[in-house]
């Protein structure tokens, strides 16, 4: 596994996310301050709202922007089956015959990339689910605690 193609592949993800939030910012500051916008009377809050909508995409701009700083730091370390996982772990977990991949990543939880066949899902140790991984090894048979359930997986891969 190439993990440098993997970050890579993270990357271009987030990097995409943010031209989306960038125009939407932009159009959102647009229509705030719109002469079509400026309230007709004390109930109209079109401008108000629309003002909201901006600031929420430009908070998720800085997480963005943030997510791609972290990302671009991260090494592209190699874990052997010995290697407790951490930030920057490939981990592939079994639970009966479905496997799930993640890449534990220091910000942008939840976010999905195709990578060598499989969806990969990137997953912080701020999360349920990373919080359990970190520290584990391959081979390993951990009981997860997940919302509304609790299962057994065992960590195939760690790379």
């Amino acid at each position: 596994m190439n993990k440098r193609n993997l970050i890579q592949a993270v990357l271009a993800k987030l990097a995409e996310e943010l031209q989306v939030y960038l125009k939407a910012a932009h159009a959102s500051r647009e229509e705030a301050t719109h002469e079509s916008s400026k309230a007709e009377n004390k109930y109209d809050t079109r401008g108000l709202e629309a003002s909201y909508l901006a600031r929420g995409q430009s908070q998720q701009i800085a997480e963005l922007e943030a997510a791609l700083l972290e990302f671009q730091k991260l090494a592209d370390r190699e874990f052997t089956a010995e290697a407790p996982i951490d930030v920057g772990a490939f981990v592939e977990l079994q639970q009966g015959r479905e496997r799930t991949h993640y890449l534990i990543g220091p910000r942008a939880g939840g976010t999905e990339v195709e990578f060598d066949g499989h969806e990969v899902i990137v997953i912080t140790p701020q999360s349920p689910l990373g919080g359990q991984l970190v520290g584990s090894k391959q081979g390993d048979v951990l009981q997860l605690t997940l919302p509304g359930s609790k299962d057994k997986y065992r960590v195939v891969k760690v790379a």
